[in-house]
């Protein structure tokens, strides 16, 4: 490991990162009942029996082209041994020449001649086989198996199953190059016999160029197929938003030759550029800084590819003045798509090829803040489209399924954060998108109702309320995330309706529906009547969750209620998980527990915690406004202290 990523630690960080990242998906997986209708398409039973059909196809192909060899070494045997005897009549004297003996061995050069023609139009005829079922393949089976590991590509890059079958598509690629090129020495060989021996009928000088000049088209087709992006743009510091860029900040891509061929081991430079034709695409205009030009070898890949990896590669903006006139970058910049193209040129066997290949489409940004509108455009886009290269697919964004939506969303959950969505959780989220209960089949969502429309009362749209509970779980909440102890997505009627009927102490975690990126707590509670009341705590944000872990949190939370003492009301989990048995492991420390004045440096000190703390009115089943259920911060608590004695914070509390 020292030796191949001493000079690298960022490549060998972002590997372990993609490792992590799909045993959370296969966890989350597990847990979830049913698969969606991307990653069901995906796992059709008929592509793995399309791909094993075209790795039988290929390995028959390759035994016919070592079969043809054999025939064609057969017929060069044949040519020297008729060579040599009509050389060695030739050599008699006229006389000799007209002997009974003579005659006969004129007639057996005859019927070897016409051995050598039969032979002749069976090894044409077995080599035009060769080449027919490399088309037939090329044309038809392996195109589409191409075809869908590109789409497996994109579906990866916005969270989906990681996608494999890459190095499966190597070695069908090599092998069929390495039959094209032996079928094309096979008729260099020919042609070389034909220069030694031709006759009227000869099939050779016929068929031999139209054989030749096909077999050149399939190599050239099958070179320009084979050079793929094997991973796509993507910055070293955000590895799951691959193909957002930040200008001035440096991004890596990797590209692949599928035809390994030893021959071509450093001898193939891969030139880089971005916006190759920017005057029908875009405005803004970028430059790539860095190394653009590297060679592709078989030393760097930890499975010996022909690949090249671009690691310090950076978009800049030439007309870097329009940030500087909006901070947050140009009008509509995260709906603006870019293209990186790779071109290179293979020169082998006599073959000259240019190659060119570009990756999915990229979403440049001059400020961080974009990123979560930049990134759902690279949602949108790869969710909607297998076209590679639409740049102009902003200008008229087409619906989506919502039932894919949701798929897609469940997996930024499960990629970012370890644990997908259940069906619960993503019915709610159809519910607020939709503003209604929908079938998930037929409905189609559009683009600004995603992205761009904010949700009805709320001065956000979806997606960044969306986003800032990712960014929650991620940065505050996420071993009990992962756990399945956040309920997260489920609306307020339908929380008291689980609630009503369970014991009093019990609550639930959900995301707050008002605010961003802020996580509440409502319990059940019983009156001396028997009536049912319910409790919501005012949502904690990630300032609050900085200062007060929120395990810590659920632990120590107090209730004071009239002249009671304050007590904590939260006793289990829904449904019924005891508190501590759920959140224990999570806690900073055991209950109450604090160090010694002398402890740490105390300095004589009286150590301090912070509790947080809410105040219920005891005349009302409901607090009388939204501020009596708001937990005193430690901040604020903090102030308190040194302003007021506990004697008059305790008569303000009562």
């Amino acid at each position: 490991l020292q030796g191949k990523y001493h000079g690298n630690p960022m490549h060998i960080a972002v590997i372990i990162s993609n490792c992590l990242r799909e045993e959370r998906r296969i966890l989350a997986a597990a847990s979830m009942p049913v698969q969606g209708p991307l990653e069901k398409s995906l796992q059709n039973s008929v592509v793995s029996e399309r791909q094993r059909n075209v790795e039988h196809k290929v390995s028959a192909i390759k035994n016919s082209a070592q079969m043809t060899d054999q025939d064609v070494k057969y017929l060069e045997d044949l040519q020297e041994e008729f060579d040599f005897r009509y050389k060695t009549i030739q050599s008699l004297e006229q006389n000799d020449k007209n002997s009974a003996l003579i005659k006969q061995e004129m007639l057996a050069l005859q019927a070897m001649l016409n051995t050598l023609d039969y032979k002749r139009k069976e090894v044409l005829s077995k080599i035009g086989r060769v080449i027919h079922e490399i088309d037939m393949l090329m044309s038809n089976m392996l195109t589409e198996e191409l075809l869908d590991w590109k789409r497996r590509q994109q579906i990866a890059c916005i969270g989906g199953p990681l996608h494999g079958g890459l190095d499966q598509l190597q070695n069908c690629f090599t092998l069929l190059a390495e039959s094209l090129f032996q079928v094309r020495r096979q008729l260099e060989k020919l042609d070389e016999l034909l220069t030694r021996l031709t006759y009227d009928g000869d099939p050779i000088p016929v068929q031999r160029p139209q054989l030749l000049e096909k077999v050149n088209f399939l190599l050239y087709n099958l070179f320009r197929n084979s050079f793929v992006v094997e991973r796509q743009p993507c910055m070293p510091t955000h590895p799951q938003r691959p193909m957002v860029l930040k200008t001035l900040i440096q991004f890596t891509v990797k590209l692949r030759l599928l035809i390994k061929l030893p021959e071509l081991n450093y001898q193939i430079r891969v030139k880089a550029t971005i916006d190759k034709n920017v005057s029908t695409v875009s405005n803004r205009r970028f430059v790539l800084c860095g190394t653009h030009v590297k060679a592709m070898n078989m030393d760097e890949s930890a499975n010996g590819s022909l690949s090249v990896e671009f690691r310090h590669l950076m978009p800049k903006d030439l007309l870097c003045f329009i940030t500087s006139l909006f901070p947050q970058g140009p009008h509509m910049v995260t709906e603006e798509l870019h293209s990186i193209s790779f071109e290179t040129q293979v020169c082998l066997y006599g073959l000259t090829i240019n190659l060119e290949t570009s990756s999915l489409p990229v979403v440049m940004i001059s400020n961080v803040s974009q990123l979560p509108n930049a990134w759902a455009s690279i949602i949108w886009y790869n969710l909607s489209t297998n076209d590679p290269q639409n740049l102009s697919f902003f200008n008229n964004p087409p619906a989506a399924t919502l039932s894919q939506l949701l798929e897609v969303l469940s997996w930024q959950f499960s990629s970012y954060v370890g644990r997908g969505l259940n069906s619960e959780q993503l019915n709610m989220l159809a519910e607020k998108l939709t503003g209604q209960q929908v079938s998930y089949n037929d409905y189609q969502l559009s683009w600004a109702k995603f992205c761009k429309e904010h949700l009805p009362g709320k001065s956000f749209t979806f997606w960044v309320w969306l986003e800032a509970i990712l960014d929650l779980i991620k940065k505050h909440i996420l071993p009990l995330w992962i756990d399945g102890y956040v309920m997260g997505f489920v609306s307020k009627e339908k929380e008291r309706i689980l609630l009503k009927d369970k014991t009093p102490g019990t609550f639930l975690l959900r995301f707050s529906e008002s605010n961003l990126g802020g996580i509440t707590f409502t319990w059940v509670d019983q009156l001396e009547n028997g009536d049912v009341t319910f409790h919501s705590v005012e949502p904690y944000n990630k300032g609050r969750l900085a200062a007060l872990p929120f395990a810590d949190i659920l632990r120590d939370y107090k209730v004071i209620m009239a002249d009671n003492v304050p007590e904590n009301p939260l006793k289990y989990l829904y449904p019924d998980i005891p508190k501590d048995k759920a959140f224990g492991k999570h806690y900073s420390c055991q209950p109450n527990e604090v160090s010694k004045p002398s402890d740490g440096g105390g300095k004589g000190y009286v150590p301090s915690v912070f509790i947080p703390v809410s105040k219920i009115l005891n005349d009302s089943t409901e607090p009388h406004s939204p501020s009596d259920l708001l937990p005193m911060s430690p901040s604020v608590y903090a102030v308190l202290r040194e302003h007021l004695s506990p004697t008059a914070i305790e008569t303000a509390v009562s």
